[in-house]
C-alpha cells in the first residue's frame, strides 16, 4: 500500500491534519511541542484510491526535548519509507530556519514532496503563502487542518503523485496482536526486535511511547498486525492530559485486538496494575499471552521457573490458563516463541467444535457428575452447542438453568479446556432453558 508522510517542525498542525485524513482522533493533538514522537500510521482513501498516512514528530534542533535526536531519526525514516511527503509549514510565522533545513533534506531525498501551507483560515492569508515558493519545492497548497478547507485539492494532488497501485494488500482481515503492559517493561524493545528495525523510540524514560503504533509483520510464515502501545499506569498516577489520552488509546488498542501480549518486568514481578490490565483483556474476551521480560537479570536456581509459574497462576485465578514465557528482549531470548504462542492462541480463539463432538465428550461427564440438586429440584442438562460468535461461547440447554451455580459453570469450562486447546482464551459457558 502506498505511503504518505506528514513532516514539518513542531506545532504546524501535522497531527491535526493526520486525524482529519484518517477520519478520527487517532493521533494525540496538544499545544505542547514534541507531543508526537513515533511514526504513527493510519489509513484513508480519496476518489477510490486507498493509501496509508504517516504522522511524525516535529523536526527540531537544539531544543530542551530529551527525545529530539530520536524524533529526528524517526522523521528521516518516515521520509525514506514514504512515496509522497506532505511538508507542513505555518503561514502565520513564514519561513523559518527549520523549514529551510527540512526543505533541504527533502530536495536531497529526491522524493515527491508537496508544501502544505497550514492555518490559512481566511482569504487574506492566501497571499502570505506565496512566500513559501522560496523553499524550492513547487506550488504550496493552502489548507486549514482545523476546518478542513483546502484538503480536497491537496488530496487530489496526493493521488496524482502516488505510484500506480499494484495489488494493495488488505490488512483489515489480518490478526491483530497487541503488546500491552506498564511503562518500561520492554514493549517497544520487543516490537523493534521482532521487526528487525528501530520502529519505535526506546529510552529508559517512562511514557516514551504515547500513541498505539501499528506495524505489519510478515516473516517466517506469519502474517499479522503488531501493535505497540503506551504504558498503562494506575489512574491516580496519571497526571498529564497527554498520558491520559495515551492510556485511552492503549485501552482502545486492547478493544480492537485479537490477542494481547501482556509484558511483565521480572525485577518487579506481577503488580496490581498488571492484574488490572489482565482483567481488562479478559473482560473484552481477548486472547492473552504473558511475557516475563528481563529474565536474564534474575538470579535463578532449579525451582525459580516453577515457583514463578505457580505464583502467577495463584494471582491470576480464576482465569489462569494463560501461556507464560520468560524472555530477555535485549538478549533476544525466546522472542520468536512469543509470536508463535500468540498465533496459537489466535487460532484457539477462532476454533469451532462440532456439536456432535462436544456432546459425545460432555454428556457422559455430566451424567457422572450432574449439577447438585437445589430445593429438591433435579437438574438435567439435555445437550450442548458452541454459539456462532467470534469468541468461544458455549450454551448448555437445561430444564432449570436458574439453579445452576458458578462452581458448576467453571467445572464445565475446565472440562472443555481439558479436551481442547483454549489456553490463553476466555471461554463463556451459558445455561439456557430447553
Amino acid at each position: 500500500m502506498s505511503l504518505v508522510a506528514i513532516v514539518g517542525r513542531p506545532n504546524v498542525g501535522k497531527s491535526t491534519l493526520f486525524n482529519r485524513l484518517v477520519g478520527h482522533r487517532k493521533a494525540i493533538v496538544d499545544a505542547t511541542a514534541g507531543t508526537t514522537r513515533d511514526r504513527h500510521y493510519g489509513k484513508t482513501d480519496w476518489n477510490g484510491r486507498e493509501f496509508s498516512i504517516i504522522d511524525t514528530g516535529g523536526y527540531t534542533l537544539n531544543s530542551d526535548d530529551a527525545f529530539e535526536e530520536d524524533i529526528r531519526k524517526q522523521v528521516i525514516l518516515a521520509i525514506d519509507e514514504a512515496d509522497v511527503i506532505l511538508f507542513m509549514v505555518d503561514v502565520t510565522t513564514g519561513i523559518t530556519d527549520l523549514d529551510e533545513r527540512i526543505a533541504d533534506i527533502l530536495r536531497r531525498s529526491g522524493k515527491k514532496a508537496i508544501v502544505v501551507c497550514n492555518k490559512v483560515d481566511n482569504y487574506d492569508l492566501i497571499y502570505a503563502s506565496h512566500e513559501f515558493h522560496g523553499l524550492g519545492l513547487g506550488e504550496p497548497y493552502t489548507i486549514s487542518s482545523m476546518s478542513g478547507s483546502g484538503t480536497g485539492d491537496l488530496l487530489d494532488e496526493v493521488v496524482r503523485k502516488l505510484p500506480q497501485a499494484v495489488g494493495d494488500s488488505e490488512t483489515e482481515s489480518l490478526p491483530r496482536i497487541t503488546i500491552v503492559g506498564r511503562p518500561n517493561v520492554g514493549k517497544s524493545s520487543l516490537t523493534n526486535a521482532l521487526l528487525g528495525e528501530e520502529r519505535n523510540i526506546v529510552t529508559p524514560i517512562a511514557g516514551t511511547t504515547r500513541d498505539s503504533i501499528h506495524s505489519r509483520y510478515n516473516k517466517y510464515g506469519l502474517d499479522f498486525l503488531l501493535v505497540d502501545t503506551a504504558g498503562m499506569r494506575k489512574k491516580g498516577k496519571v497526571t498529564e492530559d497527554l498520558e491520559f489520552y495515551s492510556v485511552m488509546r492503549s485501552i482502545r488498542a486492547i478493544e480492537e485486538a485479537d490477542v494481547c501480549i501482556l509484558m511483565l518486568d521480572a525485577l518487579q514481578g506481577l503488580e496490581s496494575q498488571d492484574l488490572n490490565i489482565q482483567n481488562l483483556i479478559v473482560r473484552n474476551r481477548k486472547g492473552c499471552v504473558i511475557v516475563v521480560n528481563k529474565w536474564d537479570l534474575i538470579q535463578k536456581d532449579n525451582n525459580t521457573l516453577k515457583q514463578w509459574k505457580e505464583a502467577l497462576q495463584r494471582r491470576l485465578a480464576p482465569f489462569n490458563d494463560i501461556p507464560t514465557l520468560f524472555t530477555s528482549v535485549l538478549e533476544k531470548q525466546r522472542i520468536l516463541e512469543v509470536l508463535q504462542t500468540a498465533m496459537r492462541v489466535y487460532e484457539s480463539r477462532c476454533r469451532r467444535i462440532p456439536t456432535s463432538q462436544l456432546n459425545d465428550y460432555l454428556l457422559p461427564i455430566i451424567e457422572n457428575q450432574p449439577p447438585p440438586s437445589t430445593k429438591g429440584k433435579y437438574i438435567k442438562i439435555k445437550y450442548a452447542t458452541q454459539l456462532p460468535t467470534r469468541t468461544p461461547q458455549f450454551a448448555l440447554f437445561v430444564n432449570l438453568p436458574q439453579y445452576i451455580r458458578e462452581p458448576y459453570r467453571r467445572f464445565i469450562e475446565n472440562k472443555i479446556r481439558d479436551n481442547w486447546d483454549f489456553s490463553g482464551v476466555p471461554i463463556d459457558v451459558y445455561f439456557r432453558e430447553k
